[in-house]
């Protein structure tokens, strides 16, 4: 008596959540993700407003965001994420350099950052590692904190390195050609708090006048993000 074919057993896929106001990178993501036998996409968001209740619906096993969002910060996002999700793991994505935002958003709670210059492959494998309940870190980042962990405060910093988050923040935004109370409104904080941030960045970036600050961040914005 011939046997009945045995239905092959289908793999259970992680899901995953993408954060990022590109729509071109978005789709690539999409693709890329979707084609991978152990990984499935299950929603996605263009800004951090409509993502909570995304999230809700979709329950995915892995939130990837990117840094720079329209009205905030990825790293400012991530932390009130992980207030109202603290099992959920996310990895950032960013044009950002390694040395001026991974450790901070490692610190912040992150269990990974890449680079979007980087190959697929290492994409994947940082999505997998994190599934897996590791924290990708790229060789150089990883050498970095070490240096830093045991020589504290001998590694020279760059200028930028020396800003806070907020300040960063702050920039970020000066940068998109935010005017102050938009920004202040944007970040929800006061004007003077806005204020305070600017003389503070003015001072360790050491710039004199509010037009060399918008130049200074205005080019900035531009060569990171591309925009």
């Amino acid at each position: 008596m011939a046997k009945s074919p045995v239905a092959p057993v289908e793999t259970k896929r992680s899901r995953i959540f993408i954060l990022d106001d590109h729509p071109i990178l978005r789709q690539g993501l999409m693709l890329l993700v979707n084609q991978q036998p152990d990984l499935v996409i299950c929603g996605e968001a263009e800004d951090a407003a409509t993502t909570f209740s995304s999230i809700e619906k979709s329950l995915p096993d892995l939130l990837i965001v990117d840094i720079s969002l329209k009205g905030t910060n990825g790293i400012t996002f991530m932390k009130r994420c992980l207030a109202k999700y603290p099992d959920l793991p996310i990895l950032i994505l960013s044009m950002h350099d390694e040395s001026l935002y991974a450790e901070r958003a490692l610190r912040a709670g992150a269990r990974g950052y890449i680079m979007k210059k980087e190959a697929t492959e290492n994409l994947l494998e940082a999505i997998r590692v994190i599934l897996n309940s590791g924290v990708y870190i790229s060789k150089s980042v990883m050498s970095r904190m070490e240096e830093d962990a045991l020589e504290p405060g001998q590694r020279p910093k760059g200028p930028l390195e020396r800003l806070s988050s907020r300040e960063l923040e702050v920039l970020e935004h000066i940068g998109r050609g935010r005017k102050t109370r938009l920004i202040a409104n944007d970040l929800g904080l006061s004007i003077k708090t806005v204020e305070a941030h600017r003389e503070h960045i003015k001072a360790k970036l050491k710039i004199d006048s509010a037009n060399q600050l918008l130049r200074y961040a205005t080019q900035w914005a531009e060569d990171v993000t591309g925009r």
